[in-house]
């Protein structure tokens, strides 16, 4: 297996369509989803995994599988895609952890292995963005060196969402 990236207790691969029953314990699970319009059905994971492969032969990214090293079990996806925020075109790190993986400072360490990445491909700055009160999401862009810069309204899954929240790194000044 390939894996893009490898820190100290995760690998990260590119998603497969092999995936799509493991990544629905995330993407259709109505916790894991609630700051989203609603969970994926099964055939919006599939096409979620679709659109990261179609990322991957575009961008040379995307959002990867995220393997515990010592369990070797799938635990989320993470990566990098290009998002648009009102006017521009960002590089945006995301993620989404099985519920029985979150606060364990997995999804910060792929995070921030995500940056790296990034920024050793000539990246300059990277975002993130969720909604106002996903707080675990805000905590996990904030250890990433990531700070707050506006809130803002955008469109997901077709539905307008009003309260999104901006958060930015310049990855020139590490």
């Amino acid at each position: 297996m390939n894996y893009i990236i490898e820190t100290e207790r995760l690998k990260l691969r590119e998603l497969t369509l092999d995936d799509t029953d493991k990544l629905a314990l995330v993407l259709s699970d109505p916790q894991s989803m609630r700051f989203y319009p609603h969970p994926f059905s099964r055939e919006e994971v599939e096409h979620w995994i679709k659109w990261n492969i179609d990322n991957y032969k575009k961008y040379g990214f995307g959002l990867w599988a995220v393997i515990e090293k010592e369990s070797d079990e799938f635990i989320g996806d993470c990566g990098i895609t290009m998002q648009q925020v009102e006017d521009d075109l960002f590089h945006e790190i995301g993620y989404h952890l099985r519920k029985e993986y979150r606060g364990k400072g997995y999804a910060t360490e792929a995070a921030r292995a995500c940056s790296d990445y990034a920024k050793n491909r000539g990246v300059k700055q990277i975002i993130s963005y969720m909604k106002s009160d996903n707080l675990p999401s805000r905590h996990v862009a904030e250890r990433n060196g990531m700070t707050f810069v506006k809130s803002f309204t955008k469109t997901v899954m077709g539905k307008v969402v009003e309260d999104e929240v901006l958060y930015m790194k310049d990855l020139n000044a590490d």
